[in-house]
């Protein structure tokens, strides 16, 4: 006769057994198989692949002192926790190369200390946030410092985490900068751990923007390519270049200059062009009877076969940045006022795209509307547009700062949103197709068809010129207006249209992460407080009590029989 309790014990050790070995041959397999779950609907915690392959291939331990510490506000707190769950991440992709700390760079001790600190710290591209809030009924204001100090092979960095569209509110803001948290830190990484730099060529010889004129967005790009002045005529001086970046020029293109540029795009180059169509300038501005007319570039049939065209106009615009003029005297010093000037629009409108997505505004001066055309094989994307409250001038133009004093008129700028800047993708036909090929080139090897290829066109070549600071004679920061004091975005923008032409399958594609906002309804929270709060208080205890009269009644039940 078989003894149940001996049967039931034997039964519940050999239960006890599969399971330890079950787990063991789960760790094992873990063990090798190295996998992680994101339950997100928007997958808010899945590094992108790009970004996992970088930190795969790195050669040394990279370290991230983030100065986003101390008393900080619940936005601030889910900005900090953001920051930290993704160096977790980069830890563990990294194989335990990434090593990172959180300080406070308030906690100085001593005065003079603690302005030391703060002085390295901005001269490393990290300026502290004035936050100012309500606590307690009392005001109060205190410097954040939202940036984070990288360091690789010994070399470092410095990266402003708080970035975004201050058109937004702050808690939009703070969204947007969560999600460019992976492509901030994984970007500043790969620019100092890459070896295998691309290479960039500035085409010149057409009174393009000089040296001092392009100084920032230069050592901005050195300091992840490797850049070259080079001349179209001379077809061997650039076709190993990943691309090329026109840059405003002022002067006629010859046939063999766009014969050598449309080959280079038949073969796979990619071009950054920044173009102005009308010859406009503040320097004239001050004259009753200025007018802009076109430039003669010579390159509108060659913009045109690969499918749009700049339109000689020029954009106004009511949200637009500001110019100063004398509006009077008072005893022998004359009164100086900014006033909105609608030639410089300020663009805060862009596409859903990796370059443009989270971008803060940008700063243009006499920019000008752009059209498609038809060209078969080509995706022509918007970029960048003017805001709604916008109208086009037809060339001739007259562009005169007199013209501040006058009262706009609303009614006229209701154009709409005017796209400003296209990036054309794809197989692009050559411009010389069933056409002579000028004289004095090698046309042996011609190509009448691209293959796959990228051209981002702006209509502005102001938009990658720095200002000089006038004392020192020095540029200033790209995007920096002296009127206002702010730092547009003029320089992310440029360099993630670089990034996006040059890297293929680049970081630029963790710019599209989102990470969606589901605020609480402020007015059912307070209508409801009391139900919800009987509910969480309450419920759990009435559930509890249930359970435990249950499984007593159970257990009565069970034990009554024998």
């Amino acid at each position: 006769m078989v003894n149940w309790r001996t049967s039931k014990k034997i039964g519940d050790l050999l239960l006890w057994a599969n399971g330890l070995v079950l787990l063991v041959l789960i760790n094992i397999l873990a063990s090798t198989h190295f996998f992680r779950i994101d339950l997100t609907e928007e997958k808010r915690y899945t590094i992108k692949p790009q970004t996992k392959e970088m930190l795969a291939n790195l050669d040394d331990e990279v370290f991230v002192e983030v100065f986003l510490e101390g008393e900080l506000n619940p936005g601030f707190k889910r900005f900090q926790k953001a920051i930290r769950e993704t160096l977790d991440e980069f830890r563990i992709y990294s194989n335990n190369k990434i090593r990172y700390t959180f300080t406070d760079p308030n906690q100085a001790i001593g005065e003079k200390a603690r302005n030391e600190y703060l002085s390295e710290l901005a001269a490393k591209g990290i300026s502290p946030m004035n936050v100012i809030e309500t606590k307690d009924g009392q005001r109060v204001e205190k410097f954040v410092f939202p940036g984070a100090l990288v360091s690789y092979g010994g070399f470092e960095t410095g990266v402003m985490m708080l970035k975004g569209s201050r058109a937004q509110g702050s808690q939009e803001v703070l969204n947007q900068s969560i999600e460019n948290v992976e492509f901030e830190l994984a970007n500043a990484i790969y620019k100092m751990a890459n070896t295998n730099r691309k290479k960039l060529g500035w085409v010149r010889g057409h009174g393009e923007l000089d040296s001092l004129q392009m100084a920032s967005f230069n050592a901005a790009l050195l300091e992840q390519y490797d850049v070259f002045k080079t001349d179209l005529s001379k077809k061997k001086s650039f076709n190993h270049y990943d691309a090329l970046i026109i840059a405003k020029p002022r002067a006629e293109f010859s046939e063999k200059e766009k014969y050598h540029l449309d080959q280079y795009l038949m073969r796979g180059g990619k071009a950054l062009l920044l173009l102005d169509r009308l010859d406009a300038s503040m320097d004239s501005a001050s004259s009753e009877n200025y007018f802009a007319f076109p430039y003669n570039l010579n390159l509108d049939d060659q913009l045109f076969k690969y499918g749009m065209r700049i339109n000689p106009d020029l954009i106004q615009d009511r949200v637009s940045g500001k110019y100063p003029i004398v509006v009077g005297n008072a005893g022998n010093r004359p009164q100086m006022m900014q006033l909105d000037w609608p030639f410089f629009p300020l663009l805060n409108q862009y596409a859903d795209h990796p370059i443009t997505r989270n971008m803060d505004a940008i700063q243009s001066k006499f920019v000008s509307s752009i059209d498609t055309v038809k060209a078969v094989g080509v995706k022509k994307t918007p970029l960048v547009f003017s805001s709604a409250y916008s109208r086009k001038l037809t060339a001739p133009v007259k562009v005169s700062v007199n013209d501040l004093r006058r009262q706009l008129k609303e009614e006229n700028f209701a154009s709409g949103k005017i796209p400003v800047a296209y990036l054309l993708e794809g197989t692009f036909t050559s411009l010389y197709k069933n056409r002579f090929a000028p004289q004095d080139v090698d046309s042996a090897k011609f190509l009448e068809q691209s293959v796959p290829t990228k051209i981002i066109v702006v209509a502005d070549g102001d938009i990658a010129r720095n200002d000089i600071n006038p004392r020192e004679n020095k540029p200033q920061q790209l995007g920096y207006d002296p009127f206002s004091r702010y730092t547009f975005a003029n320089q992310d923008l440029l360099l993630n249209m670089v990034a996006y032409l040059t890297d293929e399958n680049g970081l630029i594609k963790a710019r599209n992460k989102e990470v969606k906002i589901r605020p609480l309804d402020k007015e059912k929270i307070r209508n409801e407080r009391t139900y919800w709060q009987l509910i969480n208080l309450v419920m759990p205890l009435v559930v509890l009590v249930a359970m435990g009269l249950l499984l007593t009644y159970l257990r009565k039940a069970r034990y009554a029989r024998f």
